[in-house]
């Protein structure tokens, strides 16, 4: 194991995190709000601290996956436990674990809260949250691949360990021009959003934390509706949004630049949207009797498709309350998910559709025996390799579940609250239904099934195997890979 790069980037971590706390800092002197100290303190100490266990002129550059997923869950927790300090000295969230499982939920983008009142907050504590969406929404590994100078073709194992979906590859031959590039698109369309919401009159605070928020499809409302109280144009704003942060970013980037076409052939994007059509259809038509006419109902239908398909999270009505069939079309794009490449959780469009593929390839052995099928993405045929990571992957997937609902069952709470807390926050979702549905929250559980489900919200933001191999005792010995 090479514990030099490994301290290396949690230091840089820590380092890039406190320049993060300017933004809350700021925030605080503009409202007058005392809250912006305890920022910069943890800002400072969390400075100092990443500047010495990064500031070792020699470090070992070489690494393999293990250190990779190392890496990149170790800084994802020391991110959140020290992004969580804060809540604790302001007195807003005063436990610990609490705060963390806040903090957690807001940099895996899930949107998932524990307050009950989130309009006593101050403003400086109400940017952060919504701040840190925005950072872990492209992932905070990649912004390090972007700004830092590091040489090798290892970084690969680093960006797999982070980006979302079945495959990563690279838009360029460098890998930092690629981060740099999809930080770029993610930076133009996030500050389109911003500019078109305040055209149509957002408040600028509202504006700039929803914005954040629906850029790294994240979910933390600054207003106990959620966006129920906003006008329609804004709904309709952030709907369009909350589905374009869905769609794997080589779509752009194809857009961006000589084979255009080609960004329209992406198979992957192409089921994105049929699903998100055929579910706002179904959905409005379920529903419409809910409402006092049809476009109203699409509104609703379209905004919390967009919402939960992107696994951004947030609401404009109480969807718990809507037809059993809705409820159930919500829970499968609870479990879908956005594409891969994108920053969207779940279990990704592109992993339904290789599986849905895979069954189809089943059935044509039975009736062929002896026929040699292939199945392609693309036009491209499906290594191998990829196909088993993606059953394997599945596997993991259910295991964990399983094991949560398992441990989350001391609570007592009925199947359904259990159910959808468990995919709420291991697809980074945010609100479920029953007890943890859009119009409450998951202060009902107890310290320890907060720490699952935190735990579940990491892992389903770096897509499980990073966290998996901490608890691995071979993962730490010392030596290198052969």
């Amino acid at each position: 194991m090479n514990y030099s790069i490994i301290l290396y980037i949690v230091g840089k971590v820590m380092m890039l995190e406190s320049a993060c706390f300017l933004i809350p800092a700021v925030t605080s002197l503009i409202y007058g709000e005392h809250e912006g100290m305890a920022y910069l303190i943890v800002g400072a100490v969390s400075a100092i601290i990443g500047h010495l266990i990064s500031s070792k002129k020699k470090f070992e550059n070489v690494f393999f996956a293990r250190e990779g997923f190392v890496m990149v869950a170790l800084s994802w927790i020391v991110l959140s436990v020290v992004g969580a300090i804060p809540f604790v000295l302001t007195g807003e969230i005063p436990n610990m674990v609490d705060a963390l499982f806040e903090t957690v939920s807001g940099f895996t983008t899930t949107g998932a809260s524990i307050l009950e009142d989130v309009e006593s907050l101050s403003h400086t504590s109400l940017i952060w949250r919504s701040f840190t969406h925005w950072v872990g929404g492209m992932g905070v590994i990649v912004l390090l691949l972007a700004i830092l100078p590091m040489a090798g073709g290892y970084n690969m194992h680093l960006m797999k360990a982070e980006s979302p979906g079945p495959v990563v590859g690279k838009l360029v031959p460098r890998l930092r021009d690629t981060a740099k590039i999809l930080y770029l698109i993610y930076l133009v369309i996030t500050v389109i959003e911003f500019v078109i919401l305040l055209v149509v009159k957002m408040p600028i605070f509202d504006a700039l934390c929803i914005t954040f928020g629906t850029a790294g499809t994240g979910g933390f409302g600054i207003r106990a509706d959620s966006l129920g109280s906003y006008s329609y144009a804004i709904q309709v704003v952030v709907t369009v949004f909350m589905i374009l942060f869905g769609v794997n970013f080589n779509a752009y980037f194809l857009l961006l630049g000589k084979h255009k076409k080609d960004a329209f052939k992406i198979e992957e994007v192409r089921w994105y949207f049929g699903i998100i059509f055929a579910a706002i259809i179904i959905i409005t038509i379920n529903i419409r009797g809910y409402f006092d006419n049809i476009l109203i109902a699409l509104n609703h239908a379209a905004f919390q498709v967009g919402s939960i398909i992107t696994t951004t999270g947030y609401s404009t009505t109480d969807f718990d309350l809507w037809p059993q069939l809705s409820r159930n079309v919500i829970i499968f794009l609870m479990m879908c998910g956005a594409c891969a490449g994108s920053t969207g959780g779940g279990i990704k469009v592109s992993r339904i559709i290789v599986m849905l593929k895979s069954v189809f390839q089943e059935i044509g052995y039975y009736i062929h025996p002896r026929g040699v099928k292939t199945i392609k993405m693309d036009g491209k045929v499906l290594e191998k390799p990829v196909l088993t990571s993606i059953r394997v992957f599945m596997l993991t997937y259910i295991m964990i579940y399983v094991i949560s609902m398992f441990l989350l069952s001391l609570n007592n709470f009925d199947f359904e609250t259990n159910f959808t807390a468990v995919a709420a926050t291991f697809n980074n979702i945010g609100p479920g239904l029953a007890k943890v549905g859009p119009m409450a929250n998951f202060n009902i559980y107890s310290y320890f099934s907060k720490l699952v489900l935190t735990f579940d919200m990491l892992a389903g933001r770096l897509e499980l195997y990073p966290m998996l191999l901490l608890f691995s005792p071979g993962v730490w010995r010392i030596g290198k890979d052969k």
